[in-house]
């Protein structure tokens, strides 16, 4: 049996390229690959004694030749009779690292784009039926377990197969995606997906639905409790998103996508007790996002309610030795955050893209006749960063840094006010409301007011500007416009 092995990454190669040789396997290979396993005392033959073709063109050209590819695609000894082609039963690849190279200069970005590795293994991919097509490191104690038990049957060889495609659609998908980032402007002409699968859910949004989540990378790590469920990651997602907003240090309550608490404090304990209490009734069963790494003073006060997630950048020991004492609470530790490059949303028969909304007001201006207090200015850019990650149409009433009502997803912005109103009560009364949106009538403002909002910020450009300002005029309140507006749908 022949074996080809051609790699960039040596990880376990000599354990794996010594157990092939001790299952009675020849090993062809190339260049580096072929220096490491003499070097290692491991018989293997040049591809150039194959093919008797030496590589040329500094490597470019090594593995691109009939003797090697019609040794792969062959179904049958009898396809290679009258020719001196010999069969090539195993090809084990992995490709140039290109994306180490995706911020390098040009001709190190180019010279790292895998031409022969992505062919070797799509001709042993394709002709699974009688190859073993191994793509990476990670496969090589399976392949010699399998091989030893002789179980390497052709389910279990097309298994291979199908990451190998994978392995060459993901590669081509990043080469297109970076070249595209670099030398292009806009978004992509075409837009390619490749996310490995990094875990299965216990099911999707609903028990009847499966569900998985797709990375490039284990952006996490959860230290304690249960799996976590689909909605958990997607409310996770949603909160740690919204804390990042935040320089001081800061909590983030959120429920279904939206937050019924957020908050700022001097510490970190002070935030999440602060963000509690802006809806403790709803952020029952809720995740809880922190831009800090979470101490022991802040875990004890998490102990004492429910809650179903804890996300942030680091968990002390003292932290999480606390929380682990609640069986089953999720303790999440986020790695790394926002490298998708766009928001992409599935719809039916198609995808939706965009930029991700970074935006923050450079400029505001002052519409109202009185000019907002000092504190009323600070509520004002805090609930602006706080309104940005609402469902539209989106309210919120805020006070000292901390959020009082969430008005969410209604189809009406005066319902919305009500609805935060409702949720704020008296704390409502000196405090400030912000808006995804202009407001289409004065109602809104003579709501917001009747709930003792002082101050309002939100982007303008309704043809009813005028009839809104002179609302707050008439209520004596203060007004902002962003010239910005930040739905989320």
């Amino acid at each position: 049996m022949l074996a080809l092995i051609s790699v960039s990454d040596k990880r376990e190669l000599e354990w794996f390229a010594r157990e092939l040789v001790n299952l009675k396997f020849r090993i062809i290979s190339t260049g580096g690959t072929y220096k490491f396993l003499k070097s290692n005392g491991i018989p293997a033959v040049k591809i150039e004694e194959l093919t008797g073709f030496p590589e040329i063109l500094s490597g470019r050209v090594k593995t691109l030749h009939p003797k090697v590819h019609g040794g792969i695609l062959a179904k049958s000894a009898e396809d290679l009779e009258g020719t001196d082609i010999e069969r090539i039963d195993m090809v084990v690849v992995n490709l140039y690292p290109f994306e180490r190279f995706s911020n390098a200069d040009e001709e190190d970005m180019i010279e790292n784009i895998d031409i022969g590795g992505v062919a070797l293994l799509r001709a042993a991919a394709k002709n699974y039926k009688r190859v073993i097509t191994v793509s990476s490191p990670n496969q090589y104690r399976e392949v010699i377990s399998v091989l030893k038990e002789g179980k390497n049957g052709e389910r279990w060889r097309r298994k291979l197969a199908m990451e190998a495609f994978a392995l060459t659609a993901s590669y081509d998908a990043l080469i297109y995606n970076t070249l595209w980032q670099r030398y292009e402007e806009g978004l992509p002409e075409h837009l390619l997906i490749a996310r490995g699968k990094i875990m299965d859910l216990r099911y999707g949004e609903n028990p009847h639905q499966r569900g998985a989540l797709y990375s490039n990378d284990e952006f996490f790590v959860q230290h304690h409790g249960k799996k976590l469920s689909f909605n958990n990651i997607y409310d996770m997602d949603s909160a740690y998103s919204m804390v990042l907003e935040f320089e001081k240090p800061a909590s983030v309550v959120v429920k279904h996508a939206n937050p019924c608490g957020a908050a700022t404090g001097k510490t970190l304990s002070e935030a999440f007790e602060r963000a509690w209490a802006g809806d403790p009734m709803s952020a029952y069963g809720s995740i809880v996002a922190f831009n800090r790494e979470v101490d022991t003073e802040t875990a004890k006060l998490m102990k004492k309610k429910f809650i179903e997630v804890v996300v942030a950048p680091a968990i002390s020991e003292g932290a999480l030795k606390e929380l682990s004492k609640k069986k089953n609470l999720r303790i999440v530790e986020m790695k790394t955050y926002n490298k998708e490059p766009y928001e992409v949303r599935q719809l039916r028969n198609g995808f939706l893209m965009q930029d991700w909304d970074k935006s923050f007001p450079s400029e505001l201006k002052v519409v109202s006749k009185r000019m907002p207090t000092e504190d009323e200015m600070r509520d004002m850019m805090f609930a602006w960063r706080v309104v940005k990650h609402v469902k539209s149409n989106a309210i919120v009433f805020a006070k000292e840094e901390m959020l009082i009502g969430t008005g969410a997803g209604q189809m009406s912005r005066v319902d919305s006010v009500e609805l935060a109103a409702r949720k704020a009560g008296n704390r409502a009364k000196g405090a400030v409301m912000a808006s995804d949106a202009f407001f289409p009538f004065r109602d809104a403002i003579d709501s917001a007011h009747n709930a003792g909002i002082t101050a309002v910020i939100q982007p303008g450009g309704s043809i009813r500007d005028e009839e809104v300002i002179d609302a707050v005029n008439e209520h004596d309140m203060a007004m902002v416009m962003t010239g910005i507006r930040v739905f989320r749908h």
